[in-house]
């Protein structure tokens, strides 16, 4: 049994080592909750949200600053290039591989973020999907240049409607890579993605942040807009002559690639920026929702969740 002292801070009478899992949608304040909750059990904060891996990107990925991270060591913000090849596979292996010593400090590890299936990975292990055959990969990007992201969409749902249900439908990289895997090796991505879990030697909980959802869209669009105002429109502009890389197919930057080329005004692509992101919060909910050993609660609810914590 984890006890919790007066002052609300973890005790350390527990022998095992525990992960503790921040997820939820976009903008509902996963980074500032895990941020406060690892001040008061003295632990470290692992990203689990794979657009804020690129150290290129910094304003339209909301990553933290270290004026918010406020003295509380961070992993997997800023450690890769744009130009880096990295997949969830590598995620759980250099995760798996930095938890022994992070666990040798503190017995609690916070994760916290946004993106599914990194979570996944390391909670519970993720198959060794095969390397994109080249030939395929490049008839992939020619459906989607010449027949659009609808095709590639139809083909995913044709061959496998469970992973269809979950990927975000707007990120042409998650598709190809589904379906490089789906064509490559007769089985859904899905089904393979849905092995036998890995025996883990740390105990996982998580807990979900939410908001009602006219909440969650007002936050969306508020910090959208801080993003304009910050210089959003200036990163992108410094990214265009790397457009094509994976690391930029990504809510934020992909809209406003269509105002720099003058198809749409700035602020139509503010508008589709919080179209985008309000339908990418969805898909998250939908992903996190299916995992019944979530505790649910609102970003307000921290004692709430030392509570939860200290009866384990």
């Amino acid at each position: 049994m984890v006890t919790v002292s007066g002052h609300s801070e973890m005790s350390q009478h527990n022998s095992g080592n525990t992960l503790i899992v921040i997820e939820g949608p976009t903008a509902v304040g996963k980074t500032a909750f895990a941020i406060t909750l690892a001040k008061k059990l003295g632990a470290s904060v692992i990203s689990a949200d794979s657009r804020q891996f690129y150290r290129e990107l910094s304003i339209g990925t909301a990553r933290p600053s270290l004026e918010e991270m406020d003295g509380v060591t961070h992993y997997f913000l800023g450690h890769l290039s744009i130009h880096d090849y990295y997949n969830v596979s590598r995620f759980e292996q250099d995760v798996v591989a930095l938890l022994p010593s992070l666990f040798s400090d503190n017995q609690y590890v916070i994760m916290a973020g946004g993106s599914g299936l990194y979570i996944d990975a390391v909670c519970n292990g993720i198959d060794d999907f095969p390397d994109p055959d080249p030939e395929l990969r490049s008839y992939l990007k020619g459906l989607l240049r010449d027949e659009g992201l609808e095709k590639l969409r139809s083909l995913l749902l044709e061959h496998d409607p469970e992973y269809y249900r979950s990927v975000d439908l707007m990120n042409p990289v998650r598709l190809q890579r589904a379906l490089e895997v789906v064509l490559s090796t007769g089985k859904p991505f899905s089904a393979l993605r849905a092995g036998q879990p890995k025996i883990r030697d740390f105990k996982v909980v998580k807990i979900g942040l939410n908001l009602p959802r006219e909440v969650l869209f007002e936050r969306i669009a508020k910090r959208v807009d801080q993003m304009i105002d910050t210089g959003l429109p200036d990163e992108v502009r410094s990214m265009l002559p790397f457009r094509h890389l994976t690391a930029l197919n990504t809510v934020g930057y992909k809209e406003l690639f269509g105002y720099l080329d003058g198809n749409v005004t700035l602020n139509q692509a503010v508008e589709n920026i919080k179209t985008n992101t309000r339908r990418y919060a969805k898909r998250q909910l939908t992903w996190f929702k299916r995992d019944q050993e979530v505790k649910w609660l609102e970003p307000g609810q921290l004692s709430e969740a030392m509570q939860f914590l200290s009866g384990l």
